[in-house]
């Protein structure tokens, strides 16, 4: 059975295993999230639970969302997410942390770190141009695009400088090492996308 639950990525740090190999987990601060809608093929046309995450005052909500969690009969959350997939769970129950145990395989999904307007050496990993006479005042800049006469153009999807990041990734089969949930902690094998804060979502893995 598919499983999911909102969490918030609290930064890295390192276990020690049985062995005393040298773990590099990712600690999530992982639910308790509410259900507040329980979405059906019958009624919706697909199955999904719509859950929520982390406190709010009602002044901060607008009228049609805090009428959902007034419906549901839930305290206000500050995050509302869709979750496919998953069953077995009514309106108004919570989804903790020990949903998922030690050894389960996840994708989590969260946006990316922003980097801001970067060039194509940051941005691509590309090259310096030559330091020697002749080439500047362009070391770092991606060279050239192609012929003057034809196409007389730049083609589409070059490698060229912009914005870097705050992208929606999703990072496959990830491994939990450990689940605390007197503290609503899941600690994953390895990195999760997202700055320190940022919101995510854990999931069973397609794979």
């Amino acid at each position: 059975m598919s499983k999911a639950i909102i969490g918030r990525k609290v930064g890295m740090t390192q276990i020690f295993a049985e062995d005393g190999k040298v773990i590099p987990v990712t600690v999530v601060e992982a639910g308790p999230c509410p259900v507040v809608q329980v979405k059906t093929v019958e009624s919706d046309g697909y199955q999904a639970l719509k859950l929520g995450f982390g406190e709010v005052k009602e002044k901060s909500l607008s009228k049609p969302d805090l009428g959902q969690f007034k419906k549901a009969g839930v305290k206000p959350c500050k995050v509302l997410k869709e979750v496919r997939g998953v069953e077995g769970f009514q309106v108004g129950d919570e989804v903790k942390a020990d949903v998922f145990a030690a050894g389960d395989h996840i994708d989590v999904s969260g946006v990316s770190k922003g980097h801001g307007y970067t060039g194509v050496i940051k941005k691509w990993n590309q090259h310096r141009l030559k330091e020697t006479h002749g080439v500047g005042p362009v070391h770092r800049e991606p060279g050239s695009m192609g012929s003057i006469s034809d196409p007389s153009r730049v083609f589409k999807h070059k490698h060229l400088a912009g914005h870097w990041g705050v992208e929606n990734v999703t990072v496959q089969n990830l491994e939990v090492v450990k689940v605390d949930v007197a503290r609503n902690a899941i600690l994953v094998k390895g990195a999760i996308p997202g700055p320190k804060g940022s919101i995510v979502t854990l999931r069973t893995t397609v794979k």
